[in-house]
């Protein structure tokens, strides 16, 4: 804060010497960083990802393409996190990549474990992480002062010929782009060349009103009231920065309710669909700035997390082992929502499940959705006497 009241009193003559002064990063913190992301780029160069994907071919890497704050040359100072677009030869439209796009991630997650460059650096919390689009996300730490780093890979379609990464894209490379009929902000990472060269070089002074812009921004973001809600327990309230990272919100519910199993927070998106958070983002990364209810479930070691969504669009979170009966979860939304279970009908992949089979028969795994109605009620041929 006392910085930030610093900026106040800087006059608009001096704000160049108070960026180079308190914002820019260190060399020596930026050295550090980048030489830790040239080991995960190096990797990603060298390794030829086969694997059970769906694709008949190797998997080389076109590029990697450092964007966001460290591609365009506007980090803050420690900052410690970097993003990573990896062209993929396998990827020869926006629907293949559409296709393969979770597959890839699954893969690389697979490889990074074997990296011993990595693992050398630390490598730990690998996960892959839902946005848009889902992204494989993971920390290493550098070398000399293990300060840890957040690294974000996004597989991509190069859509963009090289000759162009500085020019306007021929018309048919947007045509495709519409027919792909893609979630919207999916295939950005497609383009991510053009949005890293516009602010890379431009003028000093413009990157130095992007960094003041993050800087106050960051400064001035107001907490927000998070609401947790778990079965059999009451409401938990507190109030976070919608920056501080999710872990730390975990951390207050450990506390608060002495918890001990694994924590899956999911928030309820409009629609019905929910939304896994995954720890090692922050609640900004998913447009949360406001008061906002979170859904927590507890599972052990052996539990998936599974929802079941209702036919007016709401949904519920469920722990259980996928080796249990269709029957024991509902007899948990019984229990929880109050249906009977001899009039629910659960539905998965458009099969209804049956009871004296188990989860896993049905290929239902962590995080997967199942869709919950009430049976017709029998009709007979005859009235019974």
């Amino acid at each position: 804060m006392a910085l930030t009241m610093e900026l106040y009193g800087t006059p608009a003559s001096r704000l160049d010497s108070f960026v180079a002064q308190w914002l820019q990063p260190h060399r020596e913190q930026k050295e550090e960083v980048l030489e830790a992301v040239w080991t995960v780029q190096k990797f990603l160069r060298e390794e030829h990802f086969e694997g059970d994907c769906g694709l008949d071919q190797k998997v080389r890497v076109l590029k990697v393409l450092k964007v966001g704050s460290f591609g365009n040359g506007t980090a803050l100072r420690n900052s410690l996190e970097v993003d990573l677009v990896v062209f993929l030869s396998c990827f020869h439209s926006f629907q293949q990549e559409a296709k393969h796009h979770r597959a890839i991630l699954n893969l690389m997650r697979k490889k990074l474990w074997y990296c011993q460059d990595l693992l050398a650096l630390g490598l730990e919390d690998v996960e892959i992480v839902q946005g848009v689009p889902d992204a494989l996300v993971f920390t290493i730490q550098t070398r000399g002062t293990a300060e840890p780093i957040t690294v974000t890979i996004v597989p991509a379609y190069r859509a963009l010929e090289p000759s162009v990464s500085n020019s306007q894209p021929q018309p048919e490379v947007y045509v495709n782009l519409i027919e792909a009929h893609g979630y919207p902000g999916n295939f950005s990472p497609s383009f991510s060349e053009l949005q890293r060269n516009f602010v890379k070089h431009r003028p000093t002074k413009l990157k130095s009103l992007l960094r003041l812009v993050k800087h106050w921004y960051l400064q001035t973001a107001r907490d927000i009231q998070v609401t947790v809600e778990q079965w059999g327990y009451s409401d938990l309230i507190f109030r976070v920065n919608p920056y501080e990272p999710i872990k730390k919100v975990q951390e207050k519910i450990w506390q608060t309710w002495d918890s001990l199993g694994l924590q899956h927070l999911s928030l309820q998106e409009p629609g019905g669909k929910r939304q896994l958070l995954s720890s090692q983002c922050c609640l900004a990364d998913y447009s949360i700035f406001s008061n906002i209810r979170l859904y927590l479930v507890e599972t052990t070691s052996f539990e998936i997390q599974v929802f079941v969504k209702n036919h007016d669009g709401g949904s519920h979170a469920y722990a259980i082992d996928p080796k249990s009966f269709i029957l024991g979860l509902k007899q948990q939304i019984e229990d929880k929502q109050g249906l009977p279970r001899k009039q629910q009908q659960l539905e998965f992949q458009g099969q209804v499940l049956q009871d004296w089979l188990s989860l896993c028969s049905y290929g239902i795994q962590d995080s997967d959705t199942l869709i919950l109605s009430r049976k017709k009620a029998e009709r007979f041929p005859f009235s019974p006497s």
